[in-house]
């Protein structure tokens, strides 16, 4: 089947008139957006997202995981689809964009096929993956990973979030629970278009990122207890200081990760202090490590550093030490065609790109393990996400969503 014309191009001023409208549901504080999962914000996006989908034409699945699934029929009914989405859920303090763009790219792909009165033999589905986040419910890519087989669904209902509501109790009170079984759609392949999150295509100046990997993920919950005590009467000898303990295993993350370099990774971003006092030495801890790596053998390597020396540091002072798995995933490699067709589309449209890894996790890592999966990503200035001040420009978006459609399409098959 044909490539699709170098002419061929998305409305940039459409998707992104999109991403603003988006943007006014949950804003943050700071400019921002504070869409958390399951949350009535993350409802009302999910309503906005529905609605643009069926003025587009498009008919809506949900999943009972509240993934949704809005699909725009092929020519050939036995052609199995080409999906494509991200997430509309954000981090407390998020952007505009992480998420965003991907899901609203995919409905701009949908939007410029039916402007130009174009076919595919493949059907397309535009894809709003459930809790991508994590923040919330732990992990990320929650259901994403129920969907790949990686989770049980039991086990994702009964997370609960830092108020003790579980997950699926919450996906049913927004009205998002569907009916279908979580996992039973095939198909043909999917893409994700998502801001690079990383300052590497900015500093280089280029416009797309050509992800072939994607890192590793390994998060260990640790609780460290010690003994409530007055912060001036407990003569320093007889503290056992749970936040000391944290401070010293905080800097042996940092160690780690530096001795790991130069592609590992590692800190310590979920941080709980108890009680939490001005004048109580802390008695408990709890904080998550986060070591990252493009290769498992070097993520397994700081793991087993990290709780060898950490028992070690609360042995020396005292204190009691647990670790638990919270999350992870192992290093990905795309899908050699998908990642072409990507590559391909680039070099179409005569944007400058690159090869990357994703330092992120992303839904596509997940579903790359039953579909071939690529992602294309563009520049985020300053590498800045998970910050509601993440900014990207409107070419860039425009330039992301034109390779997606390309790729996407030429996937897909244009019928003539």
């Amino acid at each position: 089947m044909p490539a699709p014309g170098e002419n061929m191009k998305i409305n940039g001023e459409r998707l992104w008139d999109s991403l603003m409208e988006m943007a006014k549901i949950g804003p943050g504080v700071a400019g921002g957006n504070n869409r958390q999962t399951l949350t009535d914000e993350d409802s009302e996006g999910r309503h906005l997202f529905q609605d643009w989908c069926v003025a587009a034409g498009l008919t809506m699945g949900v999943d009972q995981m509240g993934n949704m699934f809005a699909r725009r029929e092929g020519t050939d009914p036995d052609a199995l689809p080409v999906y494509v989405g991200s997430h509309l859920d954000t981090q407390p303090t998020g952007g505009k964009y992480d998420g965003v763009l991907g899901v609203l790219g995919g409905l701009e792909i949908i939007r410029t096929l039916n402007d130009l009165d174009i076919k595919t033999k493949h059907p397309i589905v535009v894809t709003n993956w459930t809790n991508e986040e994590g923040t919330r419910y732990a992990p990320a890519m929650l259901a994403s990973g129920v969907f790949a087989g990686v989770h049980t669904q039991d086990w994702a209902y009964n997370i609960e979030d830092s108020e003790g509501l579980k997950f699926g109790d919450e996906l049913a009170r927004i009205g998002w629970r569907g009916d279908e079984e979580v996992g039973a759609r095939k198909m043909h392949a999917f893409f994700e278009l998502h801001i690079e999150q990383g300052p590497i295509l900015e500093a280089e100046g280029k416009e797309i990122g050509v992800v072939t990997h994607g890192q590793g993920l390994s998060w260990v919950q640790v609780t460290v207890t010690g003994k409530d005590s007055h912060t001036g009467s407990t003569p320093m000898p007889m503290r056992k200081n749970a936040g000391l303990g944290m401070a010293r295993m905080l800097e042996l993350v940092d160690k780690i990760a530096w001795s790991h370099a130069p592609d590992a990774v590692g800190a310590a971003g979920h941080i709980e202090v108890f009680p939490n006092s001005r004048n109580v030495i802390p008695g408990k801890v709890v904080f998550t490590v986060d070591f990252r790596s493009p290769d498992l053998d070097t993520i397994t390597d700081m793991e087993t550093e990290f709780a060898v020396e950490a028992k070690q540091i609360a042995e020396e002072m005292g204190l009691g030490i647990e670790f638990e798995k919270v999350g992870g995933f192992d290093p990905v490699t795309f899908d050699e065609g998908c990642v072409s067709a990507v590559r391909n589309a680039a070099e179409r449209l005569g944007y400058s790109h690159r090869n990357l890894i994703s330092g992120a996790g992303h839904d596509a890592c997940w579903i790359n393990k039953t579909t071939p999966t690529a992602m294309v990503m563009c520049p985020c200035v300053d590498g800045l996400s998970h910050n509601e001040a993440e900014d990207i420009s409107r070419e860039w978006a425009t330039a992301g969503a034109d390779v997606l459609l390309h790729a996407v399409v030429e996937t897909a098959g244009i019928v003539e």
